[in-house]
């Protein structure tokens, strides 16, 4: 069941949105060489409880952290640990909180000092397959257009979508229909509505093998140790177009790391 937010609803779920996003780019600006990841999980933690608010992802099915840290052929689900982040390094950090009775989550992936070319490549078109998807988020799309968006955009420039894991609603509960995959065909699923609040979130990768899972039983890896980039932003359906409750934080990012 999909829940659309009232304008009360939309404001609270809006506010908070704001508020990790500021929490998230501060994380992000803290990335470089020497750093190590739990240190940028402990920062992250202590900036969202100082907001009075909870991080989303300690302790959700069992997952230890409050940051999602994933480095170089990590793609999601990264713990945190004391390995140090290395000059020509990306990390991929995704944050949530909840706050109000409302969740918020949106993904970035930074550079670590200066990174090779193709790396910067890898990260500009995650960031663009975002943009993709924002576009397509409007009344009377299908969730499938986000999909196709993604996938068309990432396969145009020679790399290819994560297929093992999707975007999501958002709300009262972290994860809430509809799921967005990274492909598909569009015109497919469901019909966007006023009220939707939906977490686009392409994961794009250097190969085309199936995800494999660490056994630590959250890390997802590329098969063959190509790198990849994730980004995910907070976007509600409105009469007006799409709206980016996070307030391009990847962009944000993007351009401070430049």
């Amino acid at each position: 069941m999909i829940a659309l937010k009232t304008e009360a609803e939309l404001g609270v779920v809006a506010e908070n949105a704001q508020v990790l996003a500021r929490i998230l780019g501060e994380v992000a600006a803290r990335v470089r060489p020497g750093v190590t990841t739990a240190e940028l999980d402990r920062l992250a933690e202590a900036r969202i409880r100082a907001a009075g608010a909870e991080p989303a992802f300690k302790g959700y099915r069992g997952f230890p952290a409050a940051l999602c840290a994933s480095v170089n052929e990590e793609i999601v689900h990264g713990i945190p640990s004391e390995r140090r982040l290395k000059e020509g390094d990306i990390v991929s950090l995704d944050l949530g909180l909840k706050r109000g009775g409302y969740y918020a989550d949106a993904a970035v992936t930074v550079g670590v000092g200066r990174i090779a070319p193709e790396a910067e490549r890898l990260l500009s078109v995650a960031w663009g397959a975002l943009q993709a998807a924002i576009r397509a988020a409007k009344l009377g799309s299908h969730v499938s257009d986000l999909s196709h968006a993604i996938g068309r955009y990432v396969g145009q420039h020679g790399f290819f979508v994560v297929r093992e894991f999707v975007g999501h609603g958002i709300g009262r509960e972290l994860h809430e229909d509809p799921q967005i995959p990274n492909f598909g065909d569009p015109g497919q699923g469901v019909v966007l509505r006023e009220g939707m609040v939906l977490c686009p979130e392409p994961m794009v990768k250097g190969d085309d093998l199936p995800v494999l899972l660490r056994e630590d039983g959250w890390t997802a890896v590329t098969a063959s140790g190509a790198w990849a980039a994730h980004y995910e932003e907070m976007v509600a359906v409105t009469a007006a177009g799409p709206w980016v409750l996070t307030g391009g934080i990847g962009e944000v990012v993007c351009r401070r790391k430049t």
